[in-house]
């Protein structure tokens, strides 16, 4: 497919929408709020929709339009669900609500059925999605969603909530089925909410910033007394894999399990016509503010069990289920000032700081007001009275200004031109850049990249962050003390450290709040992190518009770290010669470098300018090059000399469970041999590998003749006898 605006559009929405699932999905930390994130899945679906070939694309590349959740995390074990945990599509407002009934209504008339279902409408928790298998009425597992068909094992910590019984009553003349998935949200009440913040503030740690996180977080805990004393609750809302069904019906089917001590929500009401679903979606929606719990709106699924079945599935989604979202609740305080924070790519980011008030059941002091222009165009002035709003139920901001007649304003707020943290000018991407600017062009940037303290400190703590180094012991509070110190100023400081503490140069074990066994449990922890695939130390590096999914990308790209960083340093070389010379973007992208960059799928051509001038900048690669000699990089699975591995060009799909190697190891052993892992079955695929309970993916392997390998013949072609 030829490279198009729409498609480098199309790229951008996928490696945005996969970076903000993981921020959401593993690490219980979303970088937008709900409705931020609707809208730019809304624009990826609308490009699929208007260019098939994109939609066709994303169904063999399992692109974010395909794909539920994000991969499980690596703290916990690993637990498939026996039915994919799908996602839901969203209805926002009124008319989206009917275009959903009259889809539904369609599909129903395509097969026949002219009256319109009894459907059921439960609250829509913002909580974390569990998976509970129950094993003849037994609990014996329970998962995290993970990417929808493997979670997280968080059985332990899930048999510590209080609502949740480990053995379901029997009822009378019947039994439950052998195997029974049940499936809903773990939350925490806004009282217990409140009150774990109020203990975290005291003991000197972060609050978490809403009840979903706290959630979130409570269930991650790896000691699961910790979760334990955490308070958290369970409620049911669906059902996944049944060896044998309860009732025709979801009324009757939790009907039983309610009997059997599985919470239910007293506000989950059956409706038989629109109209109903209609009030019932209102009358919740009423009381939203006076639950006990945070709910952010509401789920409508068909009754009927055979419907449901007869309706079907999209890739993600049921046809017979909706989500619809409540409109963000919202307050009024004051504005009390505007502080600018400087990021590590030198971003001003204007923060407001606000009277603190509750909206929604959260207290908010601090609201974003992303950059200056969005400042000139609300008209925001410190000592207004504004009205914030929880998009999403997540994160803050302010929608505008409440004018009262009369009223004496403060003068307008002047951006500074100059970096708060360091005095050295402010530049819009505009006032500087040439043809080329961004997106994010109205982003003023300190200049001083390699001295302004605050770049130099966020950079460091993005080094150390969970997805890069990931290096215990040095949080953002220890960080910002070491800087402060002047004992860590580089990420090449980190690797340096353990033989300044060896020969007394530096000592950690007599400064305040730390002692001999932090100062060695660092040590020990920065010896860990010296081995570390090439991704990571990519994206460690903090590079502007480089991810996890496109650092990931370079990697597979270029495979080794020195041929990665022989072909940044020529990046660098060409994008230097362009500039002396005139060259425009188009002559640049035909240089060899260049060129091979801007041929991953995942690089287009504002992110392959941010690369070169990356490391235009001579101290870059002088650091790049120093943190090799402290490292030993990984190459990555896939890159040069791939064509010559045994499963070259070959694609690979694996179904059902492995014994005699896990899913991620099984996958991380194709890639290395050369192969491309695919998510679905096409006539692009080569091999079906197929576990014990293997499902749909097997039969379609069948039916397109494509070569099906048991686990032993797997073990055969990969490994050998």
């Amino acid at each position: 497919m030829t490279d198009t605006p729409y498609r480098t559009e199309w790229q951008q929405l996928n490696q945005q929408l996969a970076e903000l699932d993981r921020a959401y999905y593993q690490q219980d930390a979303p970088l937008l709020s709900d409705a931020q994130y609707d809208s730019l899945r809304r624009r990826l679906l609308e490009l699929e929709a208007q260019y098939p070939e994109l939609a066709a694309l994303a169904a063999k590349a399992a692109g974010a339009s395909q794909r539920v959740g994000a991969a499980p995390g690596d703290a916990f074990g690993k637990l498939r669900h026996r039915q994919p945990m799908l996602s839901l599509d969203n209805a926002i407002g009124q008319g989206e609500w009917l275009a959903f009934c009259q889809r539904l209504q369609r599909a129903l008339l395509k097969d026949e059925v002219a009256e319109w279902p009894v459907m059921v409408i439960d609250p829509k928790i913002d909580g974390l999605s569990a998976n509970l298998t129950y094993h003849h009425g037994q609990l014996v597992t329970g998962a995290t969603r993970g990417d929808g068909e493997v979670g997280e094992d968080v059985t332990a910590n899930l048999k510590t909530l209080a609502n949740l019984p480990h053995v379901l009553a029997t009822p009378a003349g019947a039994m439950w089925p052998e195997w029974m998935e049940i499936r809903g949200e773990v939350y925490m009440d806004k009282a217990d909410f409140a009150a774990l913040n109020q203990s975290r503030l005291a003991a000197g740690e972060a609050p978490f910033a809403n009840p979903r996180n706290a959630a979130a977080g409570s269930l991650r805990q790896l000691d699961a007394r910790i979760t334990a004393s955490r308070l958290l609750k369970f409620q049911a809302h669906s059902l996944g894999f049944l060896s044998q069904p309860l009732a025709d019906s979801l009324w009757d089917s939790f009907a039983r399990l309610g009997a059997a001590g599985i919470a239910l929500s007293p506000l989950r009401q059956r409706v038989h016509s629109m109209e109903d679903a209609w009030a019932a979606i209102e009358s919740i929606g009423a009381k939203r503010s006076d639950l006990a719990y945070e709910i952010d709106g509401v789920v409508a699924k068909v009754d009927d069990i055979p419907l449901q079945q007869t309706l079907g599935l999209t890739a993600r989604a049921p046809r017979w289920a909706t989500a619809y979202k409540f409109a963000a609740e919202q307050a009024v305080t004051k504005l009390l000032d505007i502080l600018v924070q400087v990021g590590r790519t030198g971003a001003l980011t204007p923060v407001a700081i606000l009277d603190p008030v509750s909206v929604g059941g959260v207290m908010v002091a601090r609201a974003s007001l992303h950059n200056e222009d969005e400042i000139v165009r609300k008209d925001v002035r410190i000592g207004d009275l504004v009205t914030i709003e929880r998009a999403g139920d997540v994160i803050p901001k302010i929608t505008g200004t409440v004018l009262t007649a009369g009223a004496i304003r403060a003068a307008p707020f002047v951006f500074p031109t100059i970096c708060p943290a360091c005095g050295s000018p402010a530049l819009r991407e505009s006032e500087g850049a040439g043809e080329d600017v961004s997106e994010d062009g109205a982003i003023r940037r300190c200049q001083n990249s390699f001295a302004c303290p605050a770049q130099v400190l966020e950079r460091l703590i993005h080094f150390c962050s969970r997805n890069a180094f990931d290096i215990a012991g040095l949080s953002d509070k220890r960080l910002a003390e070491l800087f402060e110190a002047g004992i860590m100023r580089s990420p090449l400081d980190i690797f340096t450290l353990p033989q300044l503490l060896a020969n007394g140069a530096v000592d950690l074990a007599n400064r305040p709040g730390w002692g001999q066994k932090s100062a060695d449990n660092l040590v020990a922890a920065i010896a860990a992190r010296r081995q570390i695939p090439l991704a990571r130390l990519i994206y460690a590096l903090g590079i502007h518009q480089v991810g996890e999914v496109t650092a990931q990308s370079l990697a597979n790209a270029y495979g080794s770290a020195a041929e990665w960083m022989g072909q940044m340093e020529l990046l660098a070389e060409e994008a230097s010669a362009a500039e002396a010379s005139g060259d425009d973007s188009a002559a640049l992208a035909q240089q060899p470098a260049h060129a091979r960059l801007l041929a991953i799928p995942q690089i287009g051509a504002l992110v392959a300018q941010d690369i070169a001038r990356y490391f235009q900048q001579p101290q870059h690669p002088t650091l790049v090059r120093q943190l090799l000699e402290e490292l030993v990089v990984a190459d990555a699975a896939t890159g040069e000399g791939g064509a010559n591995k045994p499963l070259a060009g070959k694609t690979v799909v694996f179904t059902g469970t492995l014994t005699q190697m896990g899913r991620a190891q099984a996958k991380a052993l194709a890639i290395n041999l050369g192969a491309k892992v695919g998510s679905s079955v096409s006539k692009a695929t080569d091999y079906v590998v197929a576990g014990s309970e293997a499902g749909s993916k097997l039969a379609e392997a069948e039916k397109l003749g494509i070569t099906v390998l048991d686990e032993a013949a797997w073990q055969a072609l990969v490994v050998g006898d």
